[in-house]
């Protein structure tokens, strides 16, 4: 059944009204009042809902009941992304969104090629939101992972978060693996660091160090930028049980 992200909030019973997009792909598939989908608001579980109009760039659902569905990772993984090259960091956020990372945080780091500031900042910042909702949308989430906007990794790193929790900087440096550390472990909040392509520098994986971050690495191969988040995050769902 098609999934569909509305931003308003839902409520069971009620006539709403669909968002422009969501509206433009049920008319480009052909899909009449009738039709059955699957609604979410963001805020936690899906409802049924039932096609009532459409046009070309409009369209209205009758709610169902609430379902109390949830498929989220019984911890909360925060990526803090050096920012890569070209379309790489699309891939990374819908693949780490698949595999259920709870928030992004997109680094400028010494290394990143791609610099953005001011209007194209913003620009990629609302594709990356869509790209989180199209992959929360395939992938059966209810929730949306948050995305922050662009930090300086060297500003960020002076921030504390929310709550305390481990920071984990994946380094070919390190000496302990991820793998081992989880084990030892148990499923937690933590947040994890990956470079972008050539990784932090030096000096930036000392400063992270001194800002009581972890390096742990990911075996004795050098992984991608694009490969290593992922990876990391599909290692710690299987030892946790999360996948």
């Amino acid at each position: 059944m098609p999934r569909f992200y509305c931003p308003q909030p839902l409520t069971g019973g009620a006539l709403v009204d669909l968002p422009e997009s969501v509206a433009h792909h049920l008319h480009v598939v052909r899909m009449q009042p009738g039709a059955e989908l699957t609604l979410f608001d963001g805020h936690g579980g899906q409802y049924g809902a039932t096609l009532v109009d459409i046009g070309k760039r409009r369209a209205s659902a009758s709610v169902g009941a609430h379902e109390p569905v949830e498929v989220e990772l019984p911890y909360a993984v925060t990526l803090a992304q050096g920012l890569p090259e070209g379309s790489k960091m699309d891939w990374i956020i819908e693949k780490a969104v698949e595999l259920g990372v709870a928030a992004v945080q997109p680094l400028a780091a010494q290394r990143s090629v791609v610099r953005l500031s001011g209007e194209r900042a913003e620009k990629r910042h609302a594709h990356w939101q869509g790209v989180i909702v199209a992959a929360s949308e395939q992938s059966g989430r209810n929730r949306l992972a948050a995305l922050s906007p662009l930090a300086d990794f060297g500003r960020w790193l002076g921030t504390a978060p929310a709550a305390p929790q481990p920071r984990i900087l994946l380094s070919p440096r390190a000496t302990q693996s991820l793998a081992g550390w989880a084990q030892a472990s148990s499923p937690q909040p933590l947040t994890l660091l990956v470079g972008p392509e050539g990784g932090f520098t030096r000096e930036e994986e000392d400063a992270a160090l001194a800002a009581g971050a972890l390096a742990l690495s990911m075996g004795p191969r050098v992984l991608r930028t694009e490969t290593a988040a992922l990876a990391a995050l599909a290692m710690l769902g299987g030892i946790w049980n999360g996948i």
